[in-house]
């Protein structure tokens, strides 16, 4: 999964972004009421353990 289809699963599911400054963007959570970071390269593929620990954080499945 690339970080663009990431960010569309997740506004699809609730989260809103945050802001977007800085070195990542800060997304907020409805479900778990929590705030996470993502990365910012839109065309590359999330890693394994990056997309498990968002998933976690964001209480939405991938």
């Amino acid at each position: 999964m690339k970080y663009s289809e990431l960010e569309r699963k997740l506004s699809k599911a609730g989260c809103q972004l945050m802001r977007s400054g800085g070195n990542h963007p800060i997304w907020y959570s409805p479900i778990t009421g929590m705030t996470f970071p993502t990365g910012n390269h839109k065309s590359e593929e999330v890693k394994a353990g990056t997309l498990k620990s968002i998933s976690k954080l964001s209480g939405v499945d991938f």
